[in-house]
C-alpha cells in the first residue's frame, strides 16, 4: 500500500473543525508556548486531556523535563495571540502576552491567558511517541476559570475563524 501524501492528509484533516488552545509551561526562568489544534478530553475519571507536540519541537524538549502546563481554550477575541504563539522564531511567551491580561497558575507556574474560554492547569502522566509527534497525556489539577458565554477560536480550512 502506497503512503498518503502529507499535503493530503493535511487537506483532509483541515476539513475538520478544531478549538484552538495556547499551552505554556514555565521552565525556570523562562516561559515557553505554542498554539496547537491537538488538544482533547481523555477522561473525566480521572480527569485526563491529551496534547500532541512535534516531536522535534523545543516545546517536547522542555515538557520532557516540566511536567505541569497549562492550556487555555482561546475565544474569538484572542485570534492575535492564536497567531503570536503560533509563529516561528517566536520570544519567550512572557513577551508574548505582555500587553494582554495574564496571570500564572498557582499550581503549574505556567501563564494563563485571561478571557479565553476555559484554563486548565495539568500534570503529565503520560508521554507517548506517536509518529513525528509526541503525545502527553495529563492530569486536570485545577480549572483555572470557565467564560462559556464567549464564542470560541476554531480553525478550519487552514483558517482560524
Amino acid at each position: 500500500m502506497d503512503a498518503v501524501p502529507s499535503t493530503d492528509l493535511t487537506d483532509a484533516l483541515a476539513t475538520f473543525a478544531t478549538g484552538v488552545v495556547v499551552v505554556t509551561v514555565r521552565d525556570g526562568r523562562d516561559d515557553i508556548g505554542t498554539t496547537l489544534t491537538a488538544f482533547a478530553s481523555v477522561s473525566l475519571e480521572p480527569p485526563l486531556v491529551l496534547i500532541s507536540v512535534a516531536a522535534e519541537s523545543y516545546l517536547t524538549e522542555v515538557l520532557e523535563r516540566c511536567d505541569r502546563w497549562a492550556v487555555t481554550v482561546l475565544s474569538t477575541a484572542q485570534r492575535a495571540i492564536a497567531g503570536r504563539f503560533a509563529s516561528a522564531g517566536r520570544p519567550s511567551a512572557r513577551l508574548l502576552i505582555a500587553s494582554v491580561p495574564h496571570h500564572r497558575g498557582p499550581l503549574s507556574g505556567a501563564l494563563i491567558v485571561n478571557d479565553g474560554e476555559a484554563a486548565l492547569e495539568c500534570e503529565t502522566r503520560q508521554r507517548l511517541p506517536a509518529g513525528d509527534h509526541m503525545l502527553f497525556v495529563a492530569e486536570v489539577m485545577s480549572v483555572d476559570y470557565i467564560a462559556a458565554d464567549r464564542p470560541p477560536l476554531i480553525r478550519f480550512n487552514h483558517r482560524y475563524q
